[in-house]
């Protein structure tokens, strides 16, 4: 199966975590030799939105903002690519093609940012409409998608399996601006839902839950 690992900021960025870094290494390692096809791209998390807050105050535009934080993302994939082979061979990718090439290579493909305007997470479904995966995953710091914000009010409930139409009326923003900070950005469940690519969104502070996803337990949410 060719599966797309977004792997979110928020988790392994958000501060560092080294441990939570190698143990993802070791999933897409089992993954892959499983014989899936992996493409894995990496938020830059609050480091990314420090360096976007300091983008603003030294008055630097919104494209500006977006080349800073991509910059953290790209450091963050290099950090997982080196920790997941040490082959000088092995580049992070940085455009669709080269997505394209290293899968026709057999390699695991990790990147972070792409162009300034989209966020990672459309990285992700932009890379998953490229090689035609069946399922994306994205690791976040909530167990899935929840009616309304978990952090901010104490009766919100997690939602098992949504539609991508249910899923766009529940964000309420649907802009993209450098920093959007949400569980999935809105431009990134538009191209899902024209390429009618699944997306499960699962608590990544456990690694196994990917896993779990991909051999289609029930965990998280679970949106089509």
């Amino acid at each position: 199966m060719r599966i797309v690992l977004r792997l979110g900021g928020s988790v392994v960025a958000s501060p560092v975590n080294t441990d939570l870094i190698s143990r993802y290494v070791e999933v897409v390692q089992t993954l892959s030799k499983q014989k899936h096809e992996l493409a894995v791209v990496v938020g830059g998390g609050t480091l990314a939105r420090e360096f976007i807050a300091i983008a603003k105050k030294l008055s630097l535009g919104e494209k500006d903002q977006d080349e800073v934080a991509i910059s953290i993302s790209r450091t963050f994939a290099q950090l997982f690519l080196k920790k997941m082979s040490r082959s000088k061979e092995n580049k992070i990718a940085i455009t669709l093609e080269e997505v394209s090439n290293f899968l026709r290579k057999n390699k695991v493909v990790v990147m972070g940012g792409l162009k300034p305007g989209i966020t990672t997470d459309t990285v992700a479904a932009l890379v998953a409409q490229r090689i035609n995966a069946q399922l994306i995953v994205k690791a976040t710091n909530q167990d899935g998608i929840y009616n309304k914000d978990p952090k901010k009010y104490v009766d919100a409930l997690k939602i098992d399996n949504l539609s991508f139409d249910d899923l766009s009326k529940i964000f309420e923003e649907t802009k993209h601006k450098a920093g959007i900070h949400q569980i999935v950005d809105p431009e990134a469940i538009k191209i899902l839902k024209k390429g009618n690519i699944p997306l499960i969104v699962v608590n990544g502070f456990n690694p196994n839950n990917i896993l779990d996803a991909v051999i289609g337990k029930r965990i998280g949410t679970f949106i089509n």
